[in-house]
């Protein structure tokens, strides 16, 4: 009697906790990855360079948006990059607002980046603007990130995570000290090896638990996708997007690698506005060459990971910051004097939102003030903001300091703002 009372017990117990554990009060990670095809359908006008006003005349290599869901205890984070630009003239919040609405997300559960290639559509949401070519393109944009993101959030699995730091040299300062004819030192856009620079290439790499199958390699690395210039007519990813291509094709099996754009405001790759893919006589194409070099060293990062966690937990915080603007300032579809912050964190790993383009000052001295041991800086983010510049290079001069809209104490600002938000992450 003992034994079969102690049987039903247990099946009774057995019965009541696997009817009552819904998937939302699982402690499990979840994690889902998605990927769909941006790349435009008809010739348009390429982002980056007011200089150029020809529409694209064919396509090197795929554009693409990748999107990483992640699940846990009923909290979800969203992480999506795309090959593009960034997310101007009002393009971020339409897109977002879609987003949100289609796959019921808070605010603050979507971080939605641009790799900043220069070699992809101008984004437009009125027709006058650009050609009509863009403001179809844009349509069909927001369309497939609302796709590609449910797709992620139906893919999810129970995953573990692990992070791994490597270093690359792609990236360079490109604030150039040159003498005039007058003799005066100029700063201007080109190579800086003696600059300082962040060579950092950030890698989380996420496996599905059952079987250990990896799903995604995602990586952060600070450089402007800009090895193709003003000339240059012939759609590409860049460096990001090439790099991407690389680890998804070594890697195979189905793994996806969204990059993001880390804090480089100030970095340009060591090949830089090129007019086009050289490969006569042998000469590999140097955004080729770049984005090569950048995916190896991501795949060798990845592949030394062994630590892993498995569990969140997950919270994000989103907030849009006033900040004080230069006496000169003239508001234009590529700067704003507000910048959003979005701040989120997986377990001891955190993600750092940033709408405008950051000197890697910035990007080192939030990491520093981070209290993850992991913090993965992602520009170009929920918005576009125009450059944040260091105060130091206001004296100096040059381009950054000529376009940003935001006065020297800035940047103090943010760093401050991205502190304290992560502080609060941590202590949820």
């Amino acid at each position: 009697m003992n034994a079969r009372f102690s049987l039903s017990a247990l099946f009774v117990l057995w019965q009541f906790l696997t009817s009552t554990l819904s998937p939302a009060q699982e402690t499990v990670l979840r994690a889902g990855v998605a990927k769909v095809d941006i790349t435009p359908a008809q010739p348009c006008i390429l982002s980056g360079y007011a200089s150029r006003t020809n529409l694209s005349t064919g396509v090197h290599d795929p554009l693409s948006a990748r999107a990483i869901a992640f699940e846990q205890g009923g909290k979800r984070l969203v992480l999506v990059s795309a090959d593009i630009i960034g997310f101007y003239a009002g393009t971020a919040d339409h897109m977002r607002r879609a987003i949100c609405e289609a796959c019921k997300l808070e605010p603050s559960e979507l971080m939605l980046a641009g790799t900043h290639t220069h070699a992809a559509p101008t984004l437009t949401l009125d027709p006058a603007k650009v050609h009509p070519n863009n403001f179809a393109y844009t349509q069909a944009l927001c369309g497939k990130l609302v796709k590609v993101v449910q797709e992620a959030l139906a893919r999810l699995r129970p995953v573990t995570i692990g992070v791994g730091v490597g270093a690359s040299p792609v990236g360079v300062n490109r604030r150039q000290a040159v003498t005039d004819s007058a003799g005066r030192t100029q700063i201007r856009l080109g190579r800086n090896p003696d600059g300082s620079t962040d060579h950092e290439v950030q890698v989380l790499q996420i496996r599905e638990r059952d079987g250990d199958r990896l799903a995604a390699v995602m990586f952060a690395y600070a450089t402007h996708s800009t090895s193709l210039g003003g000339k240059n007519l012939v759609v590409s990813g860049d460096v990001h997007g090439l790099a991407e291509q690389f680890v998804e094709k070594h890697l195979g099996n189905g793994v996806i690698a969204p990059a993001f754009a880390g804090a480089s405001g100030d970095i340009d790759p060591w090949f830089r506005v090129l007019p086009e893919f050289k490969t006569a006589n042998g000469w590999i194409p140097e955004p080729v060459l770049l984005g090569t070099m950048l995916g190896e060293e991501v795949v060798t990062t990845a592949a030394a990971i062994r630590q892993s966690a498995t569990n969140g937990p997950i919270h994000s915080i989103i907030k849009t910051v006033e900040l004080p603007t230069k006496p000169d300032y003239k508001p234009t579809d590529y700067n704003r004097t507000v910048m959003t912050l979005t701040a989120a964190r997986v377990g001891d790993v955190a993600f750092v939102g940033l709408s405008g383009e950051i000197f890697h000052q910035i990007g080192r001295s939030i990491k520093t003030a981070s209290p993850f041991p992991h913090t993965f800086i992602m520009t170009h983010c929920n918005g576009g903001s125009g450059s944040l510049v260091v105060k130091e290079a206001y004296a100096e001069g040059g381009y950054e300091v000529k376009t940003t809209p935001f006065a020297p104490e800035a940047a103090e600002i943010v760093v401050k703002e991205v502190a304290g938000l992560l502080k609060q992450l941590k202590e949820k």
